[in-house]
């Protein structure tokens, strides 16, 4: 069996649950950046938002036995933030994906907008 990455891992588990648009922000050669990477997707509606988060734990869990360090955002699941140290998982609802632009904040990492699996 080969060994996934978390950054492979992740965008499994937000494919699961048919997370849209991911972005992966790539900010390891930025020295000021909190973290290497950014995984950045979204889902319709604050319910399904909340479903791709807990897709992502439990996929990572299960096939890479890895839990995150923290999670935040399930009061109202607009944004949730699941935090695997070098690598952190933003899931938007479209809305708040809008608002907060993060791709723009780190204009200088190398971003890859991943195609829609439909």
């Amino acid at each position: 069996m080969t060994q996934h990455s978390i950054e492979e891992l992740i965008i499994e588990g937000i494919r699961d649950r048919k997370g849209r648009d991911i972005t992966v922000v790539d900010m390891s050669a930025i020295e000021a950046a909190p973290v290497a990477k950014f995984i950045i997707a979204q889902g319709t509606s604050t319910m399904q938002v909340g479903a791709i988060a807990d897709s992502v734990r439990d996929y990572v869990l299960r096939n890479g036995g890895v839990k995150p360090y923290n999670y935040d955002g399930y009061g109202n699941s607009e944004w949730i933030v699941v935090d695997y140290g070098d690598v952190m998982v933003h899931i938007f609802v479209p809305e708040a994906r809008s608002r907060y632009c993060l791709e723009e904040l780190w204009s200088d990492a190398v971003i890859d907008d991943l195609p829609n699996e439909d």
